[in-house]
């Protein structure tokens, strides 16, 4: 395995990339140090311990498409051709012929999952089929199964509570809500959110954060267990000066 890696800043440069937490962008690079010379990862929850990274990073790099997943553990970088060209002379050929054979190589060099003809699926893959259903309905398990995650209800809910117009179809918006409905997130815990986040920051300098990519990240747990603190334009001071009443304590001094 060729010991040199190379990184595209087409890549690690974009909106996407970067608004990733650190830590999940450490996870990235390691992931891709410690790949083999077609992109394959077999070892992705040691490198984590290693580098004390979290299951939540990993989720995050799936739910962004930056690695694909196979249902027998095994990543790959999904634009590994992106970043990497090894000469033939020192090119080893992975071991994990039945999973590269998966996907495809599209005109952009990025890894994409092969779709697969149900009809001429042997019965290893129909089994292997249906205990990934079971399993999860997880974005980037490549499950046929339904979607029956409630983009519309919660992005509405968002717009309604921010002023906001964004739209549940985007690609990132939801993904977002995909891993945190995977973790076990619900309709209501979604609303929490963003009822909380909006009182909080709502006519502050963080207003510009109520937006899907900060509501729906990693921090999507903590936010929902925050305790709600008073906002202090909702404090008898803040509606005095609202209303232009400036208390008596203060009289003479503005």
């Amino acid at each position: 395995m060729a010991q040199r890696r190379m990184f595209s800043k087409k890549v690690t440069d974009t909106d996407t990339f970067l608004d990733m937490p650190l830590s999940t962008q450490a996870l990235y690079f390691h992931l891709n140090m410690h790949a083999d010379d077609d992109g394959f990862i077999d070892n992705t929850k040691t490198i984590q311990r290693m580098i004390g990274s979290s299951d939540d990073d990993r989720k995050l790099l799936v739910a962004k498409q930056f690695i694909i997943p196979f249902e027998n553990g095994l990543v790959v970088i999904k634009d590994w051709r992106v970043h990497n060209y090894i000469q033939g002379d020192r090119y080893h050929k992975t071991q994990y012929i039945n999973e590269k054979s998966q996907l495809v190589i599209e005109e952009n060099n990025m890894y994409t999952k092969r779709v697969q003809d149900v009809s001429n699926m042997d019965t290893q893959v129909r089994l292997g089929k249906d205990r990934l259903g079971k399993v999860s309905k997880d974005i980037l398990s490549g499950s046929d199964e339904p979607d029956h995650v409630p983009y519309k209800e919660i992005v509405d809910y968002l717009n309604e509570k921010t002023g906001s117009k964004y739209r549940s179809s985007g690609s990132k918006t939801k993904s977002l809500i995909k891993a945190r409905a995977n973790e076990g997130f619900n309709l209501d815990d979604f609303k929490t959110v963003i009822e909380k986040k909006a009182k909080e920051w709502s006519g502050t300098d963080m207003e510009k954060y109520l937006r899907p990519e900060t509501l729906f990240s990693t921090k999507f747990e903590g936010y929902l267990n925050q305790k709600q603190s008073a906002n202090p334009r909702q404090s008898g001071y803040g509606k005095q000066k609202h209303q232009g009443i400036v208390p008596k304590f203060l009289q003479g001094k503005v």
